[in-house]
C-alpha cells in the first residue's frame, strides 16, 4: 500500500474499496464524474415567486446572468405552488411572505410533492423562523437585502443538498435507516473534504460513483470511508 501521507491525493474508484482510498487518480475519478461545463448542459430552470415586483425582477436577472432560465415567475404562495408542480423546475426561488400562501407554507407543500428544492428570501434571520424554513423542507434561505454572490451560492448549495437527499431515498426506503444513511454520508463526505481537499459536491459525487462501480450502496462505501480514510 502507497504512502497515504498526502493530502492532496484523491480518491480513485479503480482502487480497492478495502483500501484506504487515498491514492492518485489515473484520472481523477471526481474529473470522471463532475458535470459537463456550463456551456454544455441545458440551462437549469427556475420559478421565483416575490410579492414585491422590483425585488422579484432583480432576482429573476440575477438568475438569469448566472444561465438559468426563469420559467416562471409569481407573486404569491398558490401560483408559486401551482408553477412549480406544472413546470418542475430545478430550483424555486420563494420569499417567506406573501400573499395567499406563506413562502414556508408553499415550501413545505412543494417538498411533499419532491418537485424541487426551495430557496426562501426572508428579511428575517431570527431562528425560530430558520426552523420553520428547515421543517418545511427548505433547502437554504437568504436574508433580505441580498447581493447576487449571496443569492447565487445559496441557489447552488439547494440544487446539490436535494439532489444528494433525492438519490439517498431513492437507494433507502425505511426512514429511519434513510436518516442514519445520510448521517453517515455527510460524515464521509466531510473526511473526503478534509483529507482529500474535495468539494462537498465532488465528495458526494465521488461516494455516489463508487457505490454504483462498485455496485454497494451508499451507506457501505461511506462507512468504508469512515473506517479507512477517518483512520489514515
Amino acid at each position: 500500500m502507497r504512502d497515504v501521507s498526502d493530502d492532496n491525493a484523491q480518491p480513485d474508484a479503480t482502487a480497492p474499496l478495502d483500501l484506504p482510498p487515498l491514492i492518485q487518480p489515473e484520472p481523477s475519478a471526481v474529473a470522471e464524474a463532475a458535470p459537463a461545463p456550463s456551456g454544455a448542459r441545458p440551462a437549469r430552470r427556475a420559478v421565483v415567486a416575490e410579492d414585491e415586483a422590483l425585488i422579484r425582477m432583480d432576482v429573476v436577472e440575477t438568475l438569469r446572468e448566472a444561465g438559468f432560465d426563469v420559467v416562471g415567475e409569481a407573486g404569491d404562495g398558490e401560483t408559486a405552488v401551482r408553477l412549480a408542480l406544472e413546470l418542475k423546475p430545478d430550483v424555486v426561488v420563494m420569499d417567506v411572505k406573501m400573499p395567499e400562501l406563506d413562502g414556508i407554507s408553499a415550501a413545505e407543500r412543494i417538498g411533499k410533492a419532491h418537485v424541487a428544492p426551495v430557496v426562501l428570501l426572508t428579511a428575517f434571520s431570527q431562528k425560530e423562523l430558520v426552523e420553520r424554513a428547515r421543517d418545511a423542507g427548505a433547502m437554504a434561505y437568504v436574508v433580505k437585502p441580498f447581493s447576487p454572490s449571496d443569492l447565487l451560492p445559496a441557489v447552488e448549495i439547494a440544487i446539490s443538498r436535494y439532489s444528494q437527499i433525492s438519490a439517498l431515498e431513492s437507494e433507502v426506503a425505511d426512514l429511519a435507516e434513510r436518516f442514519e444513511t445520510r448521517k453517515r454520508v455527510d460524515r464521509a463526505k466531510g473526511l473526503l473534504m478534509t483529507k482529500m481537499g474535495l468539494s462537498e459536491p465532488e465528495s458526494f459525487r465521488w461516494i455516489q460513483k463508487t457505490s454504483m462501480d462498485r455496485r454497494l450502496t451508499m451507506r457501505e462505501v461511506a462507512d468504508a470511508v469512515i473506517e479507512q480514510v477517518g483512520g489514515a
